[in-house]
């Protein structure tokens, strides 16, 4: 008998998924592919059940007589293993990233004379419905809080680029790219106090308080699902600091950093250029087990971030400060530098994994931006964090737009490098 293949990246079985089975049914016997943890979040897709939960689910379907695990996106392994005679899959993959996968199959197929078999995709209201409560799930507080932690189990390097708004977020959110016949994401978000600051016109110095920074973040988990790490500054008073820690909690952010400074917040990257405090270990240590003391889960993590480097205090003083916060309850640290070159930054994640193998290591390559994520990841660095190129790159386009329209008279000379609104509408969803 011959075989039909088709793969799953789902939760929730609806209409479409029983049209697929039964449109494989056709050609022979049908084996299901349960696509792995890993490589359904590449496929901005994160499970809300386990890999074995989904096996059961698909092995009980009727009509399915096999279910295997598919450890990537490109159908290669797979396809090398089974040699199916038939792909089947929906014909919603013909334009954007995904067509790379589909590619992909029919290279493989090719090889040996198997054949791509397209079913129409299937629209109607139920189906509808039901990715709709999906990403409603995915978005409910209790399922994001814990999906940083889960990422680190997961992923060689988490990537968080900064967002300030829902629409930045839905392009955290939304942007998939084809490279080298793989697709790739970011991972979270990162909603920085400097870019929150910004984007409402006011000096990065914890003038925007914490009242108008929540409301940004209800703006972008109202619109998106992924993890959001949070840009604490100082974390404030100790004894605010805990009721900000329950409330983000409460709001599904999975994680915040504080930094290690006292008094007026000033931004890091200006170094010894201004006058900047540096907290002592004791009072910081406080703050953090105070932090810890007031969680309501062990899915929320503190992470310390320090400021050695940035102040010139030297690579023992980091390692000393390191220790002394994981101790105190930190769950990860984020070290800091200002320097072009990252070899500061390398020399501090080596010598901090020679006696911590497990804390996480996050790193922000703004200065030292040469390095790659996997360079980043071979010395120990678990979450890289593209802190503010969104607001840097809009901030330039819109002054030249606006410019060049009082410039001209009119808005004919700028059309040309400006995104068609229908492009920006449909990353919006409706419900």
């Amino acid at each position: 008998m011959k075989t039909a293949y088709t793969c799953f990246c789902t939760d929730i079985i609806h209409a479409g998924h029983l049209n697929i089975i039964e449109q494989a049914h056709k050609y022979g016997r049908v084996v299901v592919g349960a696509l792995s943890d890993e490589a359904l979040i590449k496929y901005n897709k994160f499970p809300t059940i386990s890999l074995q939960e989904r096996i059961k689910l698909y092995e009980s379907l009727e009509g399915v007589d096999k279910v295997v695990v598919q450890n990537s996106m490109m159908y290669d392994e797979v396809i090398n293993e089974l040699h199916p005679d038939y792909v089947v899959h929906g014909d919603n993959w013909k334009a954007g990233p995904e067509s790379a996968i589909r590619e992909n199959v029919l290279k493989c197929l090719a090889s040996y004379g198997g054949e791509l078999i397209e079913v129409g995709y299937t629209y109607n209201p139920e189906v509808k419905k039901i990715d709709r409560q999906l990403r409603e799930k995915l978005a409910m507080p209790e399922y994001r809080r814990k999906r940083l932690r889960q990422l680190l189990e997961i992923r060689p390097v988490v990537k968080a680029i900064e967002v300030h708004s829902g629409l930045t977020g839905l392009i955290a959110e939304k942007t998939v790219v084809e490279h080298d016949g793989e697709l790739d994401q970011f991972d979270a978000m990162w909603i920085s106090s400097l870019c929150d600051s910004t984007a409402k016109g006011k000096p990065d110095i914890e003038l925007v308080d914490m009242t108008s920074r929540f409301r940004t973040i209800d703006d972008v988990t109202e619109v998106t699902t992924k993890p959001i790490i949070f840009d604490g500054d100082t974390g404030g008073l100790t004894e605010h600091f805990v009721y900000t820690v329950r409330t983000l909690e409460k709001m599904g952010v999975s994680a915040i950093i504080i930094e290690d400074k006292t008094g007026l917040k000033k931004n890091s990257l200006f170094g010894t250029e201004v006058e900047q405090t540096q907290d002592t270990i004791e009072n910081f240590s406080a703050k953090i087990a105070a932090g810890k003391n007031a969680q309501l889960t062990d899915d929320f993590m503190i992470i310390a971030r320090i400021e050695s480097l940035i102040l010139e205090r030297g690579m023992e003083d980091a390692l000393e400060r390191a220790k002394a916060f994981v101790k105190a309850g930190a769950d990860g640290i984020m070290i800091h530098s200002r320097k072009k070159d990252p070899a500061e930054i390398l020399e501090f994640c080596d010598k901090f994994r020679e006696e911590d193998k497990h804390t996480p290591i996050v790193v922000v390559p703004s200065s030292f931006n040469i390095i790659t994520e996997e360079e980043l990841a071979e010395h120990g660095a678990n979450i890289v964090i593209y802190a503010n190129q969104l607001t840097r790159s809009a901030f330039p386009a819109m002054q030249k737009t606006a410019e060049d329209i009082l410039r001209y008279h009119r808005a004919k000379e700028v059309d040309d490098r400006l995104m068609p609104i229908k492009n920006i509408i449909t990353l919006i969803d409706e419900l």
